[in-house]
């Protein structure tokens, strides 16, 4: 199967006064497994939908392999589109509707019977040709949907939030599952989801949306180490943001008055925006926490602070520590036996400059 491109050239979508995609350009590789990301309302489920042709934009251009499909109907553009709530007919059986598609496009019987085994077999669902939609498991039903989807060999996969249904283990198999038959395929997809953990694990690349908007398009790892805004910074993972001046530059080298905590120096080599009024931005697991009275040393900066809170998350344990006027996310490795901080105690807190963003604002 060939792989193909898909692109979005100043795509704008309106309902009314209502802006909904603003300006949307993105340039999606052949092959690869690209996550549009974003809360509720930011426009991805709609640029996805826009892309199958279910919706119409005002302005723009949207290209499949080098053609623009804007003008044509769903049914031209050989895109696949997997529903959030998988959409199988229930009085059909397993079979039936993977074949459906081909029955409509009139299939010589031999062909839709290779062809529906062979997508059967793919998903791990051979022998459940003769079950119906109510009597498999919520992942079962996923796979039949997938299996409905990849059996008409469309040139693009577009998967619509489809693990949502699904709980946590399940969502973790199925996703795993899910990217392992696309690399077998080696077909171009498209993934919309407001999760985060599913976005960063399975994309190559992925566009945080925001209002319309198209924050940041990059790997995962880039978006969470170098987010562009402090949208970005605060979407894709958590991370603490602190208002701050810039009271003085020298050689590079920065001088911040924190707000509720005071000065902050920072060295040459950490990238700042010409503004004066900046956010200062660093995640959880970058700071090490120590007991107040211990004398283990301290990396970067030194914070004195106290535990407001704790969360026990299994691999680690999230603290909340009151420094100056603010309540710091801390990530902490769990080990068995390890000694927790209690509340109230007074501790220590050590980031190392490099760990540190600044963003405008």
């Amino acid at each position: 199967m060939k792989k193909v491109s898909v692109q979005c050239r100043h795509v704008r979508l309106a309902y009314g006064k209502t802006e909904v995609l603003k300006d949307v350009s993105l340039d999606i590789q052949p092959g690869e497994f690209f996550a549009l990301l974003g809360p509720s309302g930011s426009g991805k489920s709609t640029l996805l939908r826009l892309i199958a042709g279910f919706n119409r934009h005002q302005h723009g251009e949207v290209l499949i392999d080098g053609q623009d499909v804007s003008p044509l109907p769903p049914w031209q553009r050989n895109v696949g589109m997997v529903f959030q709530n998988y959409a199988l007919w229930p009085h059909m059986t397993v079979w039936d509707n993977v074949a459906f598609g081909l029955v409509e496009r009139k299939v010589d019987k031999a062909t839709l019977k290779a062809k529906v085994g062979a997508a059967l077999e793919l998903v791990g669902l051979s022998s459940y040709g003769q079950r119906r939609p109510n009597q498999l498991s919520g992942g079962q039903q996923q796979r039949v949907a997938l299996a409905r989807t990849i059996v008409i060999e469309p040139q693009v996969l577009l998967l619509d939030e489809p693990l949502s249904n699904l709980d946590k283990t399940l969502r973790v198999q199925m996703r795993q599952e899910l990217l392992a038959m696309q690399r077998r395929l080696g077909l171009t997809t498209i993934f919309v989801t407001h999760d985060q953990e599913e976005a960063m694990t399975t994309a190559d690349r992925m566009a945080v949306l925001d209002k319309g908007v198209v924050q940041q398009v990059g790997a995962p790892v880039t978006l969470y180490d170098e987010p562009a805004n402090i949208f970005v910074a605060g979407f894709v993972g958590t991370t603490n943001l602190l208002p701050a001046r810039v009271r003085a530059r020298q050689g590079g080298a920065l001088t911040l008055d924190v707000a509720g905590f005071g000065d902050v120096q920072l060295p040459a080599g950490v990238q700042a925006p010409a503004s004066d009024t900046l956010t200062m931005g660093f995640r959880p697991h970058a700071l090490q926490i120590e007991a107040a009275n211990t004398s283990a040393p301290l990396q970067g900066i030194a914070l004195p602070g106290t535990v407001e809170a704790s969360e026990f998350l299994g691999e680690f344990t999230r603290y909340s520590v009151r420094v100056g006027s603010h309540a710091l996310h801390v990530d902490h490795p769990h080990q068995a036996g390890g000694a927790a901080f209690a509340v109230g105690s007074a501790v220590r807190l050590g980031l190392e400059a490099s760990q540190v963003r600044l963003f405008a604002g």
